[in-house]
């Protein structure tokens, strides 16, 4: 049988051991692991993904990183993810109504298995790099212009122009029109398509009301200042992601991709062409289908 004291000395090195745990973690603090500043987006030297952020785009540059490959946010990297597309078929213009206003489009009525991508404004950012992601991508491009960004910045969307762009109306002050007069409007929309004419050499024939706010007044005004149709959209995109109208996540034949002459363009542009081709389409050149 154990003794009385030697009992006493076994209860109490339970409790000895405690305090020693306690003791030895004395004046330290808990520890977290920190958040990672990249939560939710893919690593810089991943492709950004559709439907998923894409990393700030950097101004992106020719060179190389380790063998031969190209180095993350370069033209060369941007070049690489683009996906290979079919032929877009030969397009099949849309016939015009004749009742005196232009047709207002969310997306072109055409079964063909094309999507189109359209830029706006022009006045907020405009990456350099962008110029060669389009020519050497052959990506065709819509962009609906406000008219004093496009005569302070006229080089710049020339050259756009020249790797295949194409620039349309996106009025003067860029204002939402939807219940102003149709004298407002018509100043709107006539003076941006006069000084695109005159800064471009062709006059625009498609318009985007600014917001996408537009009334009767807005498609006859449109219509008489000789903008052939007026566009909404269907997708949207904005650093890196594409915002689908439907769960489905498809972009469907005839449908209009929006984005903005923002600083994330690269990979707005490039997430648009994967949303295309991921949805079995081709980008094709919004002008080519309105007859």
């Amino acid at each position: 049988m154990t003794s009385t004291p030697t009992r006493r000395i076994l209860s109490v090195l339970p409790l000895l051991a405690l305090l020693t745990l306690s003791a030895s973690g004395a004046g330290a603090h808990p520890t977290f692991d920190a958040a990672p500043t990249t939560a939710g987006r893919p690593s810089p030297s991943a492709p950004p993904s559709v439907g998923a952020p894409a990393t700030p785009s950097a101004t992106p540059s020719a060179s190389l990183s380790g063998a031969g490959t190209p180095a993350p946010k370069s033209l060369a990297w941007y070049l690489a993810q683009v996906p290979d597309f079919p032929e877009a078929p030969p397009p099949q213009r849309v016939q015009l109504p004749k009742d005196g206003s232009a047709p207002f489009w969310f997306r072109v009525p055409t079964d063909q298995k094309v999507a189109f991508i359209t830029i706006d404004d022009g006045g907020m950012a405009r990456p350099p790099a962008v110029i060669d992601f389009i020519r050497e991508a052959h990506i065709p491009v819509t962009m609906f212009l406000n008219s004093p960004a496009a005569a302070e910045h006229t080089p710049y969307f020339k050259q756009i122009e020249s790797a295949g762009g194409v620039v349309e109306n996106h009025t003067i002050t860029h204002t939402s029109l939807k219940g102003r007069s149709y004298a407002f409007q018509k100043h709107e929309i006539c003076g941006a398509a006069d000084k695109l004419e005159q800064l471009f050499g062709r006059r625009p024939v498609l318009f985007r009301p600014p917001f996408g706010n537009r009334d009767a007044t807005t498609l006859k005004a449109a219509h008489d200042c000789g903008m052939k149709a007026v566009f909404h959209w269907t997708e949207t995109v904005n650093e890196g992601i594409v915002r689908y109208q439907t769960p489905t996540k498809v972009v469907k034949p005839g449908e209009v991709l929006l984005m903005h002459f923002r600083p994330a363009l690269m990979d707005d542009l490039l997430a648009a062409l994967k949303a295309i081709h991921r949805s079995g389409l081709t980008p094709a050149l919004l002008e080519e289908y309105v007859e």
